[in-house]
């Protein structure tokens, strides 16, 4: 798959094997600095991560997953869910959140969290921001939430009703909204 942010190479993780993913960068395809970033802190559910990963494929946007994972990143389950699109992933791993912040520091990272008072209607997302979300069953750690209050979000739901969404459509919500703000949605990608 990608070379990870820590130099090590990791296995094809494409759809049968036949095309690995392009190794990780921050840029896009003309040179220009990412406009945003994902993030999945410790992904639990491959499946979700898969569909994350096909999300950022159709939108040019970086994922980076910070280890440790709850699947190995061959796991067939990831592998089915990113379809062929594997090769159109701009994907990193990280060993934890202090290698991501090593690399990333230079971005405002943007938490997403169902336990968030402020709404993703009400923030105005920036380029270069760095959406993060954690893992299905805990979310983010709370002294990562702790430390940036003012930069947690919430996508507003019936909590009467249902806990919180699946991973993957709140990151697709999250994206397209960020993508909107930023008149990024409409732009013909290549």
């Amino acid at each position: 798959m990608p070379i990870t942010s820590s130099g090590r190479s990791a296995t094809d993780g494409s759809p049968g094997g036949n095309a690995a993913p392009r190794p990780g960068r921050t840029e896009t395809a003309e040179g220009a600095p990412a406009p945003l970033r994902v993030v999945l802190y410790q992904p639990e559910i491959p499946q979700n991560t898969g569909n994350v990963a096909r999300t950022c494929a159709a939108t040019h946007t970086p994922l980076h997953l910070v280890e440790p994972l709850g699947f190995r990143i061959t796991d067939r389950h990831l592998k089915r869910a990113g379809l062929d699109y594997w090769p159109y992933v701009d994907l990193k791993v990280h060993k934890d959140l202090d290698a991501l912040h090593r690399e990333l520091s230079c971005c405002r990272w943007i938490c997403f969290s169902s336990r968030a008072r402020l709404s993703y209607y009400d923030f105005s997302f920036m380029p270069g921001d760095c959406l993060l979300f954690g893992p299905e069953t805990t979310g983010l750690p709370a002294e990562l939430l702790e430390s940036m209050p003012e930069r947690v979000l919430q996508i507003p739901l019936d909590k009467n009703r249902v806990r919180c969404l699946n991973l993957a459509t709140t990151v697709g919500i999250a994206l397209f909204e960020a993508l909107r703000q930023l008149n990024l949605c409409n732009r013909t990608f290549a």
